[in-house]
């Protein structure tokens, strides 16, 4: 593999699913993400970029942070969807533990409910370009 190649690897902190949808129809070679150097990869000890869509319930927060905390030093967390930004609609449940940001820092915010993919392309390239630029 390329120096250059950014892995990404998804992260479900709960929600409708209608941003893993998008995510997952976005790394498909219809958009072209493997020309410009972007992957996906399913282990997290891989991963440069992790994507984060769902409101973040109870549940699946400890699971968020054993994702991050298993990612390389060098990493860039984008937010994707309403849900993760701010809990969306889900916002009053009684499971939700508060938006990503308030777990893990966020580097790039995606909004939308679900965003297309356009916009996620547009957020990991915003997280490419924050990753040439830590040390």
């Amino acid at each position: 593999m390329k120096d250059k190649t950014y892995h990404v690897v998804n992260c479900d902190a709960g929600g409708c699913n209608g941003c893993v949808l998008e995510i997952f129809s976005t790394l498909t070679h219809a958009y072209g993400l493997h020309k410009m150097d972007y992957e996906y990869v399913s282990g997290a000890e891989d991963a440069t970029i992790m994507l984060v869509q769902g409101c973040g319930n109870k549940k699946n927060i400890p699971r968020l942070l054993k994702t991050y905390n298993k990612m390389p030093k060098k990493k860039a967390v984008v937010a994707i969807g309403s849900c993760a930004i701010s809990g969306g609609v889900f916002a009053n449940a009684y499971n939700f533990a508060g938006p990503i940001d308030k777990h893990v820092h966020v580097d790039v915010y995606v909004p939308g409910c679900p965003p297309r993919p356009e916009a996620i392309i547009d957020g990991l390239m915003k997280a490419g370009k924050i990753l040439r630029h830590k040390k």
